[in-house]
């Protein structure tokens, strides 16, 4: 069978993860929309629902999920037969490539390496048992994603975007990744969609409203939530010390009943 991009179907590689039901890719087209708070804040929510949930930071070029949940400056511990235990913050598992690097090296890999290092993520991680694991893909359409796609069977994905048409250039590209590679996309989280005055409580749009909405209906992709600009959500992500917004819930409970 051909593959999406000419010659041998790289699928031919997936073999799912022992003992992890769902693999949920999170993705953008650009960077800069709120993925990773979005990717963190989507694996809490889960969680509240009473599922085991496990947080993958893919992004090897800028890892942020460490500070995010608190675990800047540890290390895993590494088991017997040589598998890595991943650390554990607010009940999930996580992993990211900013545990195993210095925050102020630069990591410069090619493909090959990327690959590699995707397939330990993916393999050498002992995740136990999960519902669900959340994988923070970094910005783009590139090598990573698609290591992932290869390697793993994908539930589904999670596209995040803010309203203006400016992402929405790169939603599309984002969208026609992941039909390429033969994923189902659960839906889109529209991030930053407004701003509450936290002192007179008006709400305003922090973009000139695009054609985000008409293109999703088009391609028959649900709007999971609207993310409205918090500054709660911010200092959370900075403090590592997520902020319990329930509009998550929503977007959480729907992907429970897409996947069930």
């Amino acid at each position: 069978m051909a593959g999406p991009f000419g010659g041998p179907s790289p699928f031919e590689q997936q073999r799912k993860i022992d003992g992890v039901k769902h693999i949920i890719a999170v993705g953008a087209g650009k960077g800069g929309v709120g993925k990773s708070t979005v990717s963190t804040n989507l694996a809490l929510s889960l969680l509240k629902k009473g599922k085991s949930v496990g947080l993958l930071d893919a992004d090897i070029y800028g890892p942020s999920i460490p500070k995010m949940m608190g675990l800047t400056n540890m290390q895993p511990n590494i088991t017997a037969d040589k598998k890595i235990e991943p650390l554990v913050s607010h009940g999930i598992k996580t992993m990211s490539m900013g545990f195993l690097v210095d925050d102020k090296s630069a990591i410069i890999w090619r493909g090959p390496m990327l690959f590699k290092a995707m397939e330990q993520f993916l393999r050498d991680i002992n995740w136990g048992e999960l519902d669900y694991l959340i994988v923070d893909l970094p910005p783009g359409t590139g090598d990573v994603q698609l290591s992932v796609a290869q390697k793993v069977p994908l539930s589904g994905a999670v596209i995040v975007s803010t309203p203006q048409d400016m992402a929405l250039i790169d939603v599309r590209r984002c969208v026609d990744m992941f039909k390429r590679v033969n994923t189902p996309i659960l839906g889109l989280i529209e991030n930053m969609s407004s701003f509450e005055c936290p002192h007179c409580h008006k709400e305003s749009e922090m973009f000139k409203p695009g054609e985000l909405h008409q293109f999703c209906d088009k391609e028959n992709i649900p709007i999971l939530a609207k993310i409205p600009f918090n500054t709660k959500i911010g200092e959370a992500s900075e403090t590592g010390k997520p902020f319990d917004e329930i509009i998550f819930d929503g977007a959480a409970e729907k992907i429970i009943s897409k996947l069930n």
